[in-house]
């Protein structure tokens, strides 16, 4: 089995080390041995830290390595929609099988790639694309098709899973965890893309698109990043006995007109330290999937790192190998419910809002009055003086308050029409902080 390896960067080289350290393993796994055939790079002459490979297969033409005949299995490690995406296209078009940990891609055009496997033949497999070295993606594409899931729930981003739980173990602000991260090399230079959600979004399209065997692209993804979570929000959150995490949440449920249809959202949320994915720190990440028969089930591990993807990206090759072996092809993508995606609106969940409010009689009822008009039903209220905890006072006749109000499930849109309410009250000087409350009080 001959392999065409497109990129050698952290991924790419552990993948070219873990192919050299364990050929003999490998190949009896397999029943043949994995030979790379070629490695397309950007720039052939840079050091690559005296990995153990033929110098002479590098190459920066990754179209013609791809087109050539004598390769079974394209791995792509590069990242990124073009021209990963033509590329790959071309190889499944040629019958060649793919094995890719470009979840930007999966989650922009899949389809694309899915419909190239289907017309050439070949397996098209991205375990590597969302947890890392977890093994998440063939579960629910394989193991559970005899079940129904419901809900998958999930921390899949490490950046910022190791930066709320920071901000939660010392009180430490956003900005001062985010350095601690790019400090110890968890975050990027740019750390856009986790932080305001993109990644998470990304993982949870093709999270969505396995468990409820529809097509769901990034774009149907509600999508919020953690920016604007305070040390206030997760001091609030611990008075509760909740943390928060950035969670990405696909479920399958009635929409407005009772049709059956899928929600697929990333946020930052409160959930209550009882809950499995509470304990979830540092860079790990962990998945919560809920099925009829199944139940509950958990995945937990590294979801990132050179080594714990290159491990997910092999696994997948060793597959493939086999299947190429053997002549056979994996089962197709799994689209057939071709379920819709509700809008963020019709999602159901809590509020937890904080309010800095005139502190004088009558305010609590202006403030239940909104939400009754709303009909959103508010679960607790906690009240105080601003500045001080929440002790139950603030109801003299000067000064500010704050009112710390968590609701019961509500449609958002219900709920986003509340807030914009009380923003325009006079009695509230500010909405100090809205966050979404996830998992149970």
């Amino acid at each position: 089995m001959r392999l065409a390896l497109l990129g050698c960067g952290t991924v790419g080289a552990e993948v070219v080390r873990l192919l050299h350290e364990q050929s003999a393993d490998l190949a009896a796994r397999i029943g043949a041995p994995l030979e790379i055939a070629g490695i397309a790079v950007r720039r052939i002459g840079r050091d690559r830290g005296g990995l153990p490979v033929d110098p002479a297969l590098f190459t920066t033409d990754a179209l013609g390595l791809i087109k050539r005949d004598d390769v079974d299995v394209v791995v792509e490690v590069i990242g990124g929609i073009e021209p990963a995406r033509s590329w790959l296209v071309e190889a499944l078009r040629a019958g060649k099988s793919v094995v890719t940990a470009n979840k930007a891609l999966l989650a922009e055009d899949g389809g694309a790639l899915h419909d190239a496997a289907a017309e050439g033949g070949g397996d098209l497999y991205y375990e590597a694309a969302v947890a890392g070295a977890i093994p998440l993606l063939r579960p629910l594409r394989e193991s559970l098709h005899g079940d129904r899931i419901t809900r998958v729930t999930g921390i899949v981003n490490g950046t910022t899973n190791f930066i709320l739980s920071a901000m939660h173990a010392s009180g430490a602000g956003f900005a001062e965890a985010l350095e601690e991260a790019t400090e110890l090399g968890y975050a990027e230079a740019d750390p856009t893309a986790d932080v305001e959600g993109f990644d998470a979004a990304a993982k949870a399209a093709i999270l969505a698109s396995l468990a409820f065997h529809s097509r769901v692209g990034a774009a149907d993804v509600h999508r919020e990043g953690i920016t604007e979570v305070t040390a206030a929000d997760v001091a609030s959150a611990k008075a509760m006995g909740h943390t928060i995490k950035l969670l990405c949440i696909a479920a399958r449920g009635a929409d407005g007109q009772g049709r059956e249809a899928v929600s697929v959202r990333v946020h930052p949320a409160m959930i209550p330290l009882t809950h499995p994915l509470a304990s979830v720190g540092d860079a790990f990440n962990a998945v919560f999937v809920e099925a009829d028969a199944a139940g509950q089930l958990m995945f937990y591990g590294r979801g990132a790192g050179g080594a714990p993807t290159a491990s997910a990206v092999l696994g997948d090759v060793v597959a493939v190998a086999r299947n190429r072996l053997a002549g056979v092809r994996a089962a197709s993508e799994s689209a057939y419910a071709d379920l819709p995606v509700r809008p963020m609106g019709e999602a159901l969940t809590r509020y937890h809002i904080s309010l800095d409010v005139a502190d004088r009689p009558g305010v609590l009822e202006a403030v239940a009055g909104v939400f009754a008009r709303h009909h959103v039903s508010i679960a607790t209220v906690r009240q105080g003086p601003a500045g001080g905890g929440n002790d139950g006072g603030g109801n003299g006749g000067g000064g500010d308050a704050i009112l710390v109000i968590v609701t019961h499930v509500a449609p958002d849109a219900a709920l986003a029409a509340t807030v914009r309410e009380l923003r325009g009250l006079d009695i509230v000087r500010s909405v100090a902080s809205v966050l979404r409350v996830e998992g149970g009080l």
